[in-house]
């Protein structure tokens, strides 16, 4: 790569927004007319009602905590790889991903994100979960139905959280398939958390407001940082495209709609070996490591709950 490369990757809004609030938001979002009309073939496939659930007995007979979530072969956007090409060959978000992570940077995971609406979950099951930090309702999912990933809410996390030992040379893509207001489970993101690097899950926060009186966070590392963040509510119409850094925190609060929230995730890595200096640029401002030997504390060895503790619903 040339210094005139490498100065127009660091030179990209994309990379100066990451070093001054963890995330970008696309103005123009994704063509939502293909968002549209992938959200219906998926609504074709599946109904997102209380038939998705285990009953409460066919839980209890075996409880399976490790293994619930989409994997290869069973991930449902495995079927509309030609409809994701409105994400993945989007100018605007392949320019500004290829400005933070480098000429052919890779996909590490895609799927289907299904915030579940309180509607359709079972009693049993929200008495089970209340106050959890993290409602991954896949060990309560029938198993047919694990090739999406079914939220009731996750507290502040940084995406970091899944890859112990894995520095941060990655970032989340988000894109909204429907319409997403304040009681569609947006997701709520704390600009500037990422600065402390990563830290430990649950994370230590204090709701404070900023000093211009928006909601706000006090944001501390452990190991002697703090970082006063504000809190912002990703709201948008179909087509919301939104990317943040692997130690910027977000997490959303239980679906309050009667319908379900349908969102594509992505996590975009640099190859090995490719030289990214815009996400370097980014990193080189962090106060913390990039990488974590332990990334929670919150799950037992089966991988269930430990903690009841969760900030986000305080949001």
């Amino acid at each position: 790569m040339t210094a005139a490369e490498r100065s127009t990757d660091v030179a990209h809004p994309v990379v100066s927004d990451f070093i001054a609030r963890g995330y970008h938001v696309f103005g123009g979002g994704a063509d939502p007319a293909a968002a549209s009309a992938l959200l219906a073939k998926i609504r074709a496939l599946r109904t997102f009602d209380a038939d998705l659930f285990l009953s409460e007995a066919e839980f209890d007979a075996d409880p399976q905590y490790i293994g619930v979530n989409p994997a290869p072969g069973r991930n449902l956007l495995e079927r509309f790889e030609a409809d994701l090409a409105f994400v993945e060959k989007d100018p605007a978000i392949v320019a500004a991903v290829s400005a933070l992570l480098g000429a052919g940077y890779e996909i590490l995971l895609k799927k289907l994100i299904c915030g579940v609406p309180a509607s359709v979950v079972p009693d049993w099951l929200k008495a089970r979960i209340a106050g959890n930090p993290v409602n991954n309702l896949g060990a309560y999912v029938k198993a047919p139905f694990r090739d999406i990933t079914y939220f009731y809410g996750i507290d502040f996390h940084q995406d970091l959280i899944d890859y112990k030992d894995r520095e941060a040379d990655f970032i989340t893509l988000y894109v909204y398939l429907h319409d997403v207001g304040a009681h569609d489970a947006p997701l709520f993101l704390l600009e500037d958390s990422h600065k402390l690097g990563g830290t430990l899950f649950p994370h230590d926060l204090t709701k404070n407001p900023t000093s211009e009186g928006e909601t706000g966070w006090l944001y501390r590392d452990g190991r002697g940082h703090e970082v006063q963040t504000r809190q912002h509510l990703l709201t948008g119409k179909t087509g919301y495209a939104a990317m943040w850094h692997a130690c910027t925190l977000h997490g959303t609060q239980p679906d309050a709609a009667d319908n379900e929230r349908l969102s594509l995730r992505y996590l975009i890595a640099r190859k090995p070996g490719v030289a990214a200096p815009g996400m370097d640029a980014v990193n080189a401002t962090l106060l913390g490591p990039l990488s974590l030997e332990a990334t929670r504390k919150d799950l037992d060895a089966r991988g269930a709950a430990q903690i009841k503790a969760n900030s986000v619903n305080k949001a």
